[in-house]
């Protein structure tokens, strides 16, 4: 994701925000701020100081570095490019859990996917988004959903595709290698028939069965950058991402949704995220954190 600093400009710019092992001042957040913004749209203020403080001093000291000084003046170079990739992946939060909001796949499976595997069984497309996957257990989920109901869906046109602007955590999703407490809140009927227990890394984990897998791709996207996918898909799944945005692009969002989303299709947000401003008019709200897709587009289609 990207985040452009807004960062009040107050006198002494070198005032101390946050403190430890290595001081953080305002010149060093605002100048992280903007990088941030630039890369991936996520938006930090002042607020987020021990935020930042906590996440990157650990990893300017494996850098051999002096101090948040030093490690702006890294990032911000050509030399720097990999530390600054490696300061997204660590600025950005991949919480995430099976079948979290549970009423988003209650949904999908009483009143979309009916009608989706009808047109599936009749030789046509399904096209379904989780836009923003963290460590794979929102695709897994909507796999899962989808198989509950149709556990031959990988041998029709019917496909899932999963993106997050972070590779670590996608070679995480591509692995679909769970501890146990993850998958607590997987059906325990629905574990046994899709999940076996392995060994890996010296550790007991949950894999998830390639039957799973096969409906699934996994892809590297930034949501601020160029998509290079034209859909259009039938539902999307990008929840718990854009209240890291500003409201501008938030709005630069909601709309590019609609772009790729067929006319009807379902997008479903975080608890805490609305669709609002012009976007309104792009969407049916028609449940919790649940949208229907209006038919109406801004400038087209992405």
């Amino acid at each position: 994701m990207r985040v452009q600093a807004n960062i009040d400009q107050r006198p002494y710019p070198d005032e101390c925000l946050a403190s430890g092992e290595y001081p953080l001042t305002r010149r060093d957040l605002t100048e992280i701020a903007a990088m941030i913004y630039a890369d991936a749209g996520i938006y930090l203020n002042e607020s987020k100081a021990s935020l930042v403080y906590s996440r990157l001093s650990k990893h300017i000291r494996n850098l051999g570095l002096k101090g948040f000084r030093d490690y702006c003046q890294l990032v911000a170079s050509p030399a720097g490019a990999a530390a600054r990739r490696d300061m997204l992946s660590h600025l950005t939060t991949n919480f995430t859990r099976f079948f979290r909001e549970n009423h988003h796949f209650e949904h999908l499976k009483t009143d979309v996917l009916p009608g989706l595997i009808a047109r599936a069984k009749n030789g046509g497309r399904v096209r379904i988004w989780s836009a923003a996957c963290s460590d794979g257990q929102e695709p897994y989920s909507i796999a899962l959903t989808v198989l509950s109901l149709l556990p031959n869906a990988a041998d029709y046109d019917f496909r899932i595709l999963a993106t997050d602007i972070d590779p670590k955590i996608l070679a995480l999703a591509r692995a679909g290698a769970y501890d146990a407490t993850a998958l607590e809140t997987v059906n325990p009927a629905m574990r046994k028939q899709w999940f076996s227990e392995v060994e890996a890394g010296g550790r007991r984990k949950w894999q998830v069965d390639d039957r799973v897998k096969r409906l699934i791709t996994f892809n590297e996207l930034n949501l601020m950058a160029q998509w290079p996918i034209k859909g259009p898909f039938d539902v999307i799944f990008c929840r718990n991402v854009v209240i890291y945005f500003d409201e501008p692009t938030q709005m630069k969002i909601w709309s590019r949704f609609a772009g790729v989303l067929d006319n009807g299709g379902h997008l479903y947000i975080g608890h805490s995220e609305r669709v609002s401003g012009d976007a309104k008019a792009l969407f049916d709200n028609i449940g919790i954190t649940t949208y229907r897709h209006t038919g109406k587009f801004h400038g087209g289609r992405a």
